[in-house]
């Protein structure tokens, strides 16, 4: 089997995976530190491979000499079993993807309960003397472990899911089962995050913190859905106006945003019009309604949020066009333009991409060249010779 050619990376590249990477540690960071600080040294539970490693402590007890050290181990061995079984099942693009967070995460929840263990407990809400003011023992605040412990905890995740990465664990099996059973992957780990709060009770958890456990549970993942997004949403406008000409130069050149428009018809009187649609920022909007007001008092003008917007201009190199208006003759000189600064971005990513060797061509003379044809002249045409008659 002949493997593939390896290639140096660009410059591009290496920056875009550095870029990942500080991302996705950032975000097992983040996540690991509220497990640590916040939730389980306030005796809460949680769902994923941390409350089951919550659940063995509780069995195990206080006491336990293991029971230090029983959340760390268990989320090592469920992440690392749980990866195995998901590159089995789920292939080889899924092992790469998740590799990082199997190991990311729990290393950093070692980490941190060493840190909180030096530092004595700087967030443990239940005897807060010296923290919040009061007298020990007379102060129980535990709704601000709850709250922050899911912002945090959802944070962590939501920048890690916001990147397309995995934090391993609990998210592998609601994808094997929407693989194979066609199951939504978010209810799949709703249901599982859940279970695994109300397996509590078997460790003889209380109520009261299980109760805590599900706040935490659906806090955290109403924040990730959030944090997900952050930035991604567009603002979606469509412009209905007889005055659609100087609305698309003024988007053209004022906001600097791209234009589409489309072929229309209205319903009553069924009138051929243009419809202007274009995608801003959240923050250009109010801009480009007052600009639109202001050329046609009368437009209508239409609103929506997208959730992702991809292509040029968006997530990748945008191209910029000439602020001049367009008179007679002049759009061909935009087109250039257009076509010329493509062509220039085209050079620029040829030029950074590996060369690959190219086999020298050897030139070769064609038959024609190497012998002249001679011209085949026709045949004569023989004539006919007339019969004399003979005189008698």
């Amino acid at each position: 089997m002949k493997l593939p050619k390896l290639h140096k990376p660009t410059k591009r590249q290496v920056l875009k995976f550095l870029k990942y990477a500080l991302i996705v540690i950032m975000g097992n960071a983040i996540a690991a530190a509220a497990s640590a600080f916040l939730i389980i040294p306030n005796g809460f539970v949680m769902g994923g491979t941390t409350g089951v490693g919550i659940f063995v402590r509780n069995l195990l007890g206080e006491d336990h000499p293991f029971a230090e050290w029983a959340v760390n181990i268990t989320v090592y061995a469920a992440n690392i079993a749980l990866f195995i079984l998901g590159a089995c099942l789920l292939g080889k693009k899924f092992a790469v993807a998740t590799a990082a967070g199997t190991l990311l995460y729990p290393s950093f929840l070692s980490l941190w309960q060493l840190v909180n263990e030096k530092l004595n407990n700087p967030f443990f809400f239940r005897d807060a003397e010296g923290f919040l003011g009061g007298t020990a023992g007379a102060v129980y605040q535990p709704l601000l472990a709850v709250i922050f412990g899911a912002l945090f905890f959802g944070l962590g995740i939501g920048i890690v899911v916001r990147v397309g990465a995995s934090t391993g664990g609990t998210d592998i099996p609601p994808l094997i089962f929407h693989k194979f059973f066609n199951i939504p992957v978010s209810v799949g780990m709703w249901v599982l995050d859940i279970s695994i709060v109300l397996l509590q009770f078997a460790a003889g958890t209380s109520v009261e913190n299980v109760l805590y456990g599900i706040l935490i549970t659906l806090g955290s993942s109403i924040i990730v859905d959030k944090v997900a997004v952050i930035g991604a949403k567009k603002a979606q406008v469509k412009i209905l106006s007889k005055k659609h000409e100087e609305i698309r130069k003024m988007i053209l050149n004022k906001l600097n945003r791209g234009v589409t428009l489309l072929n229309g018809k209205t319903g009553f009187l069924k009138d051929d019009c243009y419809m202007i649609l274009t995608i801003v920022s959240f923050r250009d909007v109010v801009k480009l309604r007052n600009a639109v007001q202001k050329i046609d008092p009368d437009a209508l003008f239409m609103v929506s949020t997208i959730s992702e917007v991809r292509g040029r201009g968006f997530s990748s190199d945008r191209i910029a066009l000439p602020k001049t208006e367009e008179k007679d003759g002049e759009l061909e000189d935009l087109k250039e333009v257009v076509i010329d600064d493509k062509q220039e971005l085209l050079n620029e990513q040829v030029a950074e991409a590996p060369v690959q060797e190219v086999a020298p061509v050897q030139e070769t003379v064609s038959v024609e060249e190497a012998a002249p044809v001679q011209e085949k002249s026709e045949p004569p045409i023989p004539k006919r010779k007339k019969n004399k008659k003979k005189e008698s």
